[in-house]
């Protein structure tokens, strides 16, 4: 088994790495000679040998070019010449057994690289890690935890015909620290499961919890791609907070950085004093971000990766992956002029036909700014094989247009139609992500024209607008609350803010959004097939206004957009479909912190309406406002 595992490994091709390198407790059998005396006690004592079962650790190092390889750590006092390591494969493997050994002891390998210097580096595929600044890796069994969650494990679907909602989360900055530390895994889950469930996202994404050194790097830059993140507590903690969010009826997707890697000389950076994980070509060894690129054209990189995020998948049941800067895999440094990087696009069909085959129903998402095509395509018909991809052209089209003057949107017009041109071609999911609330970027509400109510009635708009918009929904946490402060990773989110009732109504509205969404399958079903969406007022440049219609089965939705602060007593809306229709959300109710100009009876169609639709639908818009009015169904 060992050596399969070791072949596949080395040929691009295991997705369980992990059971094979790295520290695992088990047992070894010795043999030992004893003193036996004989049964009767009289006559000479004879030595027998006997087999001695000793329990310890496994330790097993890839690092070919490395050479008089030890294991050192609190156990052999750091004693280089403790605990040496064999090298048991011409293919650079490295062995040995260390006995008496339990949780929590922190080691490293020492041994001497291709350039002749002697190094101490943190095992690659450790379980777990020191907090920082310390940076041994640590010994830790991942073996026995009991899950409760197998209702969810055995209905959990990539939601494609199913409402996908999900809320973005830092875990260190949502509630923010208990006094100097961090809160644990099931501290946060304390707070996070009942607020997911009162607001009504039906998945969380955390943000990577990988043992990652620089704060500041939100972890996206990583040093150990196994080891779960000690800031918030061991891989037994991270288990029991995905149990309950399951057991609670949410999803947990994982957020994972396999581009590139923290270059801090105690891990994978020129771990055997080759390129072992990184380019070998100057070139492309550093990424945009003064990082590591891991080369994806390596066969054994492409078996770390891989297996990295299936060990995720298998032992934490994470419902799935994120995967971080697509745009710099598929094009060398992220530049399309550079061309595609074809070892890299063969390594993420690897990733995703091997992870759809293991875990069916689990979501691959690629973040991706590109026009790379054939993305969320299977990898059968030879697409990339993600579920889902990021629409960043909608993202920041729709935020640029909301930022301009309502005196200047005719002229922006396309900014909020162009989206439906390629909408088709991928299957995709709406960001509003942690990366537009950063750097000086200012927060979703700082990018609303206007003034102080101006900003929050388009707010409630802009959500509004991408909860009616065909595709998958995410929002970083914050964006409920309507904050002017950007968020900052180490300090809470702003909860003072929900005793302002202009910000707890927002809050109120994202909830109802998620209500309403789950509720109508014309907003999930069948999204991703033109024949269920249909324009009703596209070309109105003038005023500013939008209208579109989308259906499936008994769920039959018009969805108005007012992009300006005129207010319209009696505007004439075309619609496909005659009958009596009922108002079921509108923007500026005052319970969202309106003006309450909505429409409170049912209306009735009319013959005949502009943009040659059957019907028309007379009703009043307020400024800024967003309508959603069903159809009632006769049984």
């Amino acid at each position: 088994m060992a050596f399969g595992l070791l072949y596949d490994f080395l040929m691009g091709q295991t997705t369980r790495a992990y059971e094979y390198f790295g520290a695992h407790f088990g047992t070894k059998d010795f043999e030992v000679e004893e003193l036996e005396k004989p049964a009767s006690g009289t006559g000479r004592a004879k030595k027998v040998k006997k087999t001695l079962t000793v329990h310890g650790v496994y330790f097993r190092l890839y690092a070919p070019m490395a050479s008089d390889v030890s294991v050192i750590g609190e156990f052999n006092g750091w004693d280089v010449g403790a605990d040496k390591m064999a090298k048991i494969d011409d293919s650079g493997v490295w062995e040995t057994f260390v006995g008496g050994l339990h949780d929590y002891q922190s080691y490293k390998y020492h041994f001497r690289n291709a350039r002749g210097e002697y190094v101490d580096k943190a095992d690659p595929f450790a379980f777990f890690s020191e907090f920082r600044p310390l940076t041994c890796s640590r010994l830790f069994d991942i073996e026995g935890f009991i899950w409760h969650d197998d209702p969810w494990m055995k209905k959990r679907t990539n939601c494609q015909e199913a409402p996908l909602s999900i809320y973005e989360v830092h875990l260190g900055s949502w509630k923010g620290k208990i006094g100097d530390r961090y809160p644990s895994y099931e501290e946060v889950a304390d707070y996070l499961i009942p607020y997911m469930r009162e607001t009504g996202y039906t998945h969380v994404e955390i943000m990577p919890i990988t043992q990652y050194p620089f704060d500041g790097s939100w972890g996206y830059q990583a040093t150990g791609f196994y080891s779960v993140d000690s800031r918030y507590g061991n891989p037994k903690q991270l288990m029991s907070f995905v149990d309950r969010m399951h057991q609670a009826g949410l999803g947990v997707i994982l957020d994972f950085a396999p581009v590139h890697f923290a270059t801090d000389a105690y891990a994978l950076r020129e771990y055997d004093g080759t390129c072992l994980y990184e380019y070998s070509d100057p070139a492309h060894t550093l990424s945009p971000w003064g990082s590591a690129q891991f080369d994806l054209g390596k066969d054994p990189v492409r078996s770390f990766l891989i297996s990295a995020m299936n060990y995720f998948l298998t032992y934490f049941h994470f419902d799935g992956i994120r995967v971080d800067a697509v745009s710099n895999i598929v094009y060398w440094d992220g530049n399309k002029n550079n061309g595609e990087n074809t070892g890299a696009t063969e390594f993420i069909k690897r990733l995703n036909g091997k992870l759809h085959y293991e875990h069916p129903g689990i979501m691959m998402i690629a973040e991706d700014s590109t026009d790379f095509t054939k993305v969320t395509v299977p990898t059968e018909y030879g697409g990339l094989g993600f579920d889902y991809k990021w629409d960043l052209g909608w993202m920041n089209d729709t935020l640029k247009y909301y930022g301009k003057d309502p005196i200047y949107k005719k002229y922006e017009h396309n900014k909020l139609t162009f989206s439906m041109m390629y909408f088709w071609s991928e299957h995709f999911l709406l960001p509003l992500s942690h990366d537009e609330v950063v750097h000086g970027k200012g927060t979703i509400i700082n990018k609303m024209h206007g003034d102080y109510d101006a900003k929050f009635a388009l707010l409630r708009n802009l959500y509004a607008y991408q909860y009616g918009h065909p595709g998958k929904k995410l929002s970083f946490m914050g964006n409920e609350l309507g904050s002017f402060d950007e968020w900052n990773e180490n300090r809470s989110l702003p909860w003072n803010l929900l005793s302002y009732p202009k910000h707890d109504s927002i809050r109120r509205l994202c909830r109802d959004l998620n209500l309403i969404y789950k509720a109508e399958e014309a907003m999930y079903k069948c999204e991703f097939d033109p024949n269920h969406f249909q324009w009703m007022m596209v070309d109105n440049h003038d005023q500013s206004v939008f209208a579109f219609e989308r259906t499936y089965g008994d769920s039959d939705l018009l969805f108005v957009y007012n992009m300006t602060p005129n207010f319209y007593p009696d505007y004439d809306i075309g619609v496909l479909n005659e009958g009596t229709w009922d108002e079921i959300f509108n923007s500026d109710k005052d319970v969202y912190g309106g003006w309450n100009q909505y429409n409170g009876a049912p209306l009735e169609t009319g013959m005949f309406a502009s943009e040659n639709r059957p019907y028309h639908l007379h009703i009043k818009l307020g400024s800024y406002a967003a309508c959603i009015f069903k159809r009632r169904i006769k049984k």
